[in-house]
C-alpha cells in the first residue's frame, strides 16, 4: 500500500498573522517595525515568515494591498454608495473619523503614517505610498470632476484644488486621531470641511 506524501502544514494562521503584521506597522511604521517585533507579534519563527511572506519588504507591500482591502475601504465605499457626489465626500469625511479613532485598531491611516520618517535605504517604501496617496487625489479630483458635469458642483469650482483641500483633510484628520482627538471632534472637523463645498448658484 503506498501513501500520498503531503507538506506539512503551516504552524500558523497566515491571515491572522497578516492581520497582526499589519496592526505592527500601522503603529510604529515600517522603519519602526524589527523583523524580530513581526516574528514576535505575527508567532512564527523568521524562517516561516521568510517562506510565508518573503522580505519584510513584500510583507509590508502585502501589508498594505491588504490595509486597502479591508481596513482602508471605507473611503472608496463612501464615496461609491452614495449617488450625490457631496453627500458621498460628507460620508467619507465623517466615516474617516469613526475609523481613524476606532480603539479596536491604531489611530489614523496606515497609508498615511506608516513611513512618516525614513532612511534612504527604504525610501522606495516612502514613494510607494506617496504614490497611494496620490492616486487617492486624482480619484478625488475625478468624482469632482464628473459632478461638474453633472451640475452638483459650481462650474467655477477648481476641482484640483478641492481634490487636494479634502486629501489634506483626511491627512490632518489621521494625524489628530493619531494625537488624541475624538471621534466628536474629528465628525465636527468633517462638517466644518464640507462648508467649503462650492454650491452651483450660491
Amino acid at each position: 500500500m503506498t501513501t500520498t506524501k503531503r507538506g506539512r502544514p503551516r504552524s500558523f494562521d497566515r491571515e491572522v498573522a497578516l492581520v497582526r503584521a499589519t496592526l505592527l506597522f500601522w503603529q510604529h511604521g515600517y522603519e519602526g517595525t524589527s523583523i524580530a517585533d513581526l516574528t514576535a507579534a505575527m508567532g512564527v519563527s523568521p524562517p516561516s515568515l521568510y517562506a510565508a511572506f518573503g522580505d519584510k519588504r513584500a510583507l509590508f507591500t502585502e501589508v498594505v494591498e491588504r490595509y486597502g482591502d479591508t481596513f482602508g475601504a471605507f473611503m472608496e465605499n463612501a464615496l461609491d454608495r452614495e449617488s450625490d457626489a457631496r453627500a458621498g465626500f460628507a460620508r467619507m469625511l465623517d466615516e474617516a473619523a469613526v475609523s481613524y479613532t476606532d480603539p479596536e485598531h491604531p489611530a489614523g491611516c496606515l497609508i498615511i503614517s506608516a513611513a512618516v520618517n525614513y532612511s534612504p535605504g527604504t525610501a522606495d517604501v516612502e514613494e510607494d505610498l506617496r504614490a497611494r496617496r496620490t492616486a487617492n487625489v486624482r480619484s478625488f479630483e475625478k468624482r469632482l470632476a464628473d459632478a461638474k458635469d453633472q451640475g452638483t458642483l459650481a462650474g467655477s469650482a477648481d476641482t484640483r484644488a478641492l481634490a487636494v483641500y479634502f486629501a489634506a483633510v483626511v491627512q490632518g484628520m489621521s494625524q489628530q486621531a493619531r494625537d488624541g482627538a475624538s471621534t466628536q471632534e474629528l465628525r465636527r472637523v468633517a462638517e466644518y470641511a464640507m462648508t467649503a463645498w462650492p454650491t452651483p448658484g450660491a
